[in-house]
């Protein structure tokens, strides 16, 4: 055989040979992986298998937590619904009894009023007849009068009277002549008593016409809705004001009665407002009285601001131009508080100018004219009487301690340490004793019982006559 033949077909077998074993080894090593791969996904899937069941879990203890969350907010909703419900049959249950008991104690009482007044027609009755008798005797007995005395009725009356006449008009001579000849000996002493007297007579009218407010309605048809039903809306206004409300039978007006004049401004504008709203009821009320409230206080503190500004009175405390304003709303023996202050501050102010004393000093003066009766203006009630406690305020807030003092010894309550305290006192004496406060001078300015005496404090050379009172402002 050829050798090159043979070659080829020992090569040929070969490459067959080598193919067949290749392909063994091959497919050996692909099964081989293909298992590894399976081994490999069914963990994959073990895995999978069991982080779902764990997510499930977890999923299902979520829905179960919020599950018991819903259904507690559910079962508090539904017993507050509950609760509210039986609250209010409760009210209701309440309501029907006291209308019952209302209705029963109605009845009974028309019952016993037309006991009564079956009564009392029985005791008309029996007084009817009575008199009817009684008129009888008395005619019966005057006849027998007129003939026992030998006159009629009528003249024995006229001869009465006459006796009586003169016997009163002897006695009233003898009583007059008595108190003629009182009063010549007593004259100076009654003369100042008589006039104190009047003094304290017009202070009480003045007092009491500042006591009251007319409130004015367009008509009286309004005066149900203010009453309210069985007066509520009157109760809440009171209970919210301060303030009395009188609705007698005044036509087309109501009464505020307080002595507090703050007060009864508050409930004017109070009633103005929920009158012009229509709108009357408690709740209402007290929403507008809280309005009115602060709205005063706003005024009152502009009040004060413009006093200050107007006296050229500058660096007061807030708390001080605040009492200064609700001066406005006071009174001192029938002088409105503020003008009063005001007044005793120009005084002041001319008096220690006219004196010559230093400008700071002037300035001090009209200071504490204004601050004297802060004392009467105080937010809370104090055993104090109005000088120590305007005193004590004015330390409180910076005030110059002469100022301090002389509102402290303007009732001789402290003793007068800086020369503008007699001055404020004299100027307070002099605005609340008017008229003719130009005809004193300033060594003997009277008050009441008291003779001030500001003369000490004063160089020789400075003795001046006092100036007349000014304008005010």
């Amino acid at each position: 055989m050829d050798p090159n033949i043979l070659a080829a077909i020992i090569g040929a077998a070969a490459l067959i040979i080598g193919l067949i074993a290749g392909k063994l080894l091959f497919s050996k090593n692909t099964r081989k992986k293909v298992e590894e791969a399976e081994l490999q996904s069914q963990t994959i899937l073990k895995e999978a298998e069991l982080r779902a069941e764990t997510i499930r879990k977890e999923k299902e203890l979520e829905a179960k937590e919020k599950f018991v969350q819903m259904r507690a907010a559910h079962e508090k909703e539904v017993n507050e619904r509950n609760r509210k419900i039986n609250d209010t049959e409760s009210r209701i249950r309440q309501k029907e009894q006291s209308i019952n008991q209302k209705e029963s104690n109605l009845d009974k009482q028309i019952k016993d009023n037309d006991v009564i007044k079956d009564n009392l027609n029985r005791q008309i009755e029996l007084v009817n007849i009575k008199r009817t008798e009684l008129e009888k005797h008395q005619e019966e007995h005057i006849r027998r009068l007129e003939k026992i005395a030998g006159l009629s009725a009528e003249e024995a009356k006229a001869q009465l009277i006459e006796s009586l006449k003169n016997e009163a008009q002897s006695k009233a001579l003898a009583l007059q002549q008595e108190i003629i000849e009182e009063a010549k000996q007593k004259a100076g002493k009654e003369a100042r008593k008589i006039v104190i007297q009047t003094i304290q007579r017009t202070a009480a009218e003045q007092a009491i016409e500042n006591s009251i407010t007319v409130f004015n309605l367009e008509s009286d048809e309004i005066k149900g809705q203010i009453i309210g039903r069985e007066g509520r809306n009157i109760r809440a206004i009171e209970a919210a004001t301060g303030v009395d409300l009188i609705v007698d039978d005044t036509p087309e007006a109501i009464l505020l009665s307080s002595f507090d004049p703050l007060r009864r401004e508050i409930a004017r504008l109070s009633l103005q407002r929920l009158v012009a709203d229509g709108r009357i009821h408690p709740a209402r009320i007290e929403e507008v009285v809280e309005k009115t409230k602060k709205q005063i206080e706003e005024q009152v503190m502009e009040i004060g601001e413009r006093t200050v500004i107007e006296l050229g009175i500058h660096g007061l405390h807030k708390e001080l131009v605040r009492m200064v304003g609700r001066m406005r709303f006071r009174s001192s023996y029938g002088q409105n508080l503020l003008m009063h202050s005001r007044e005793t501050a120009n005084l002041c102010a001319t008096m220690a100018a006219e004196l010559g004393l230093a400008p700071n000093m002037v300035k001090l003066a009209k200071r504490a004219g204004l601050l004297h009766d802060i004392g009467k203006v105080p937010d809370e009630e104090s055993e104090l009487s109005h000088a120590l406690l305007g005193a004590k305020l004015a330390e409180k807030f910076g005030e110059n301690p002469a100022v301090v003092n002389a509102i402290g010894a303007h009732h001789d309550e402290m003793e007068m340490q800086f020369v503008i305290s007699p001055i404020t006192q004299a100027c307070d004496a002099i605005s609340g004793a008017r008229p003719g406060p130009a005809e004193r001078s300033c060594s003997n300015i009277s008050s009441g019982s008291k003779t001030l005496k500001i003369w000490p404090w004063l160089t020789p050379g400075l003795r001046r006559p006092m100036p007349s009172r000014p304008e005010e402002n």
